[in-house]
């Protein structure tokens, strides 16, 4: 047993700052926020027991500079240091300066998430421990010629990717030689511009794959477990828009077996606390891990939500030195879980950024409904910081449950003033390959789910426009009939708009 922590300073904001407080307030630990001049009228600043200035609203000058949260949190008398998702939690030097200044990091260790942030690396250390990865370089690639013989022997199309980072930048794809030759110097400039490094490595593009992550925790006393699979195929540039549990191609014999493999894949690192392996399945059935995620993720609350489990605090209780309150046999998957998140971008504007003040928003609620958000009547969307504005989820005894939930919630949910991604998620959850899990990375162009989308929206303002016409032709005739112009005819039609 390690230090007790009594009091987290998190290094974040937004809902993910509001969800690590809630988990603080039921163990009885101190929460202490930060913000920057943008969020001085922030939710999490106003839930937390106490919050303290951190700096302009740029990012680098406020939630990224880490000498400026260290001297915070040392005189915030802050025993650890939560860095939420995003922001400062996968870079390495973080942790390091949290130890140094005698603060846990709740996290994994600054020598793993080196190892496990540089993904050539992970991935020589993943074949010595035989978990099998995506054909592709062995290192980093320089040379535009070196990658035009790893490609050629891999067989196009292929992927150039960067060695560091996630979270979809750094990425292009190249389906012949010519474009490889184009797209290298690009990959290149993204990734150091995202990264501060502009190593590269080549990976086979496979084609209709699934994206199927598992959730693992590893204590100090190397003790592993996975909380089993989210699947995470829908998404837009690489970027996860829907994630689900249980995935509709994973059976109980395919799940032990691959979450056995992520267990072995955290160990090989020396993995400490919560983190996501991640797989690639090709429509085979064969999976190819990718990399550990070395923090929580945006998706955590799907794993929560079926197992019943608090991973904020199952985090706290492993920072400090305690075993994982469970074995692997002990899990059991109940029902079914979706996320949708919702971003402020606009989806039939090709995912234009959408901020500013949001006069009113209506959450959803009933059974099996959580919604994770920052939203608040009278707040604000910055543009400084990440267009996820909040996540919903519905849990349902089934599939179809969870579904019809999150269908139902969606029609819920008004958030005014802004564009968020909301009318794409009503579409998927009554698309019908979405229905009968036929995923795949590129399901949005597979299916053409954005021509439906504009089509629905077309025809939801054809139908109300006519709806309109017809009430105030129904004012007309009650009004030239000498019926008072407030009639109870007349409010029922207004209604019904």
């Amino acid at each position: 047993m390690g230090k007790k922590i009594t009091s987290i300073l998190i290094a974040n904001r937004g809902e993910i700052a509001l969800r690590v407080i809630r988990a603080c307030k039921e163990l009885g630990i101190r929460s202490i926020a930060i913000y920057s001049d943008e969020d001085v009228r922030a939710i999490h600043v106003k839930r937390a027991d106490e919050a303290y200035h951190i700096g302009p609203a740029a990012p680098a000058q406020s939630y990224l500079n880490m000498t400026k949260i260290i001297e915070t949190a040392k005189a915030a008398g802050a025993d650890a240091v939560h860095p939420g998702y995003g922001f400062l939690s996968e870079n390495e030097n973080f942790p390091e300066m949290c130890d140094k200044n005698g603060m846990i990091f709740i996290g994994p260790t600054a020598k793993a998430m080196d190892l496990t942030g540089d993904k050539m690396k992970c991935k020589a250390v993943m074949k010595k421990a035989k978990v099998s990865t995506v054909p592709g370089s062995d290192g980093v690639i320089n040379d535009v010629e070196k990658a035009a013989d790893i490609a050629h022997e891999a067989g196009y199309p292929v992927l150039l990717k960067s060695a560091f980072g996630g979270g979809g930048r750094g990425i292009r794809l190249a389906n012949d030689e010519k474009q490889l030759r184009q797209e290298f110097e690009m990959a290149s400039a993204e990734s150091k511009a995202a990264f501060g490094k502009s190593a590269l490595y080549v990976e086979k593009y496979l084609q209709r794959i699934r994206h199927i992550e598992f959730q693992l925790i590893r204590d100090s006393h190397g003790n592993g477990r996975h909380l089993f699979e989210r699947e995470c195929s829908i998404q837009r540039r690489h970027q996860k828009l829907i994630e689900m549990s249980p995935s509709p191609v994973v059976d109980q014999k395919t799940r032990e077996k691959m979450g056995e493999i992520a267990v072995r894949a955290a160990a090989a690192v020396d993995y400490l606390n919560a983190g996501t392996a991640e797989f690639l399945r090709d429509p085979e059935g064969n999976f190819y891990f990718i990399e550990i995620n070395s923090r929580l993720q945006v998706e955590h609350p799907v794993t929560e939500l079926v197992t019943g489990i608090d991973l904020v605090k199952l985090q706290i209780g492993v920072a400090q030195g305690e075993e994982i309150p469970f074995n692997q046999d002990d899990l059991k998957m109940n029902g079914c879980a979706i996320e949708c998140r919702v971003n402020a971008e606009d989806p039939f504007y090709d995912f234009a950024p959408s901020v500013g003040p949001v006069p009113y928003c209506n959450l959803p609620y009933g059974p099996g409904v959580r919604v994770d958000t920052y939203l608040y009547p009278g707040c604000t969307v910055s543009g400084f910081y990440d267009s996820l504005v909040a996540k919903l989820l519905t849990w349902g005894s089934n599939f179809d449950e969870a579904r019809v939930r999150m269908r139902n919630a969606l029609d819920e949910f008004v958030i005014e003033g802004i564009n968020t991604t909301i009318p794409l998620y009503r579409t998927i959850m009554e698309e019908k390959n979405f229905i009968k899990g036929e995923l795949s990375t590129d399901y949005l162009e597979r299916f053409r789910v954005f021509d439906r989308m504009n089509d629905e929206a077309k025809k939801s303002a054809e139908e109300k426009a006519s709806a309109a016409v017809a009430a105030a032709l129904l004012h007309s005739e009650l009004v030239k009939k000498g019926a008072p112009a407030k009639s109870s005819r007349w409010k029922q039609a207004r209604v019904s708009i």
